[in-house]
């Protein structure tokens, strides 16, 4: 299969490793990933901020730049749910019912990385090993836009040596947010901590999610505490190897 990756812009700036991740497990797989070098931010930020006439320039730029592709992949459920929720909900409340449809065409052929490893390759061992105590931060988007739950943690369970440990209050939010951590920073540091409490009274090695945006959050707290926890995008545990580098 081809499949078009959409990288996103905190991946391509800061968290490269991510897509290279994404790209080797789907190539191990079988599958042709090609890159479209015309793709440019997907507009979240502007539309989580009321920019809805701005947001949607990049979004009409999203859908011309995969329009050829059957299939995008992407390892960022926030933006995967801005593409699937955002785009249609912003243009129809501005009016256009025909971009919203053709918004909405393309949002059913964007998937998010473990997503389409488990509901469209129906795959749930990618032969990987990772013999660390590891636990899942399931973001919002992930979880409450998207609806994943079960995905992500079946593709982990199945990793030769990987320990999935619970953490209490796994749903509660991490505090990030985008805008939200940077209008209202203190109370997004509160609700930071109490995460990385968690995490850290279930003594694990590895905290990994399916956004670098709320691992970069959780993982800075993290690095000032002095903790030595780890976070990893989900896709960099799937493709590390037995004998590999862990």
């Amino acid at each position: 299969m081809r499949v078009a990756l959409f990288i996103t812009c905190v991946n391509d700036g800061l968290f490269p490793d991510t897509p290279r991740a994404v790209v080797e497990v789907l190539e191990r797989l079988g599958h042709h990933v090609v890159f479209p070098t015309q793709q440019t931010c997907c507009g979240q930020m502007h539309l989580n901020a009321g920019y809805r006439q701005e947001g949607l320039h990049l979004a009409q730029r999203f859908r011309q730049v995969f329009h050829d592709y059957d299939v995008i992949v992407s390892p960022s459920a926030s933006c995967v749910g801005t593409v699937r929720e955002l785009y249609p909900t912003s243009a129809r409340s501005l009016g256009d019912d025909t971009l919203a449809d053709d918004l909405e065409e393309v949002g059913r052929r964007t998937y998010e990385f473990s997503e389409f490893l488990t509901d469209v390759l129906k795959v749930t061992d990618v032969g990987a090993s990772f013999p660390h105590r590891v636990a899942y931060h399931p973001t919002c988007h992930s979880l409450r836009v998207l609806g994943l739950d079960e995905a992500p943690k079946t593709l982990l369970r199945h990793v030769e040596g990987l320990q999935l440990v619970d953490i209490a209050q796994e749903s509660q939010c991490c505090g990030f947010g985008g805008m939200f951590s940077i209008k209202n920073a203190e109370t997004s540091v509160a609700m930071g901590r109490d995460k990385l409490a968690h995490v850290r009274a279930a003594d694990v090695d590895v905290l990994c999610a399916l956004d670098n945006s709320c691992l970069t959050h959780i993982g800075g707290l993290a690095s000032r505490a002095r903790t030595g926890l780890r976070m990893m995008h989900v896709a960099e545990i799937l493709v590390a190897r037995p004998g590999g580098a862990a």
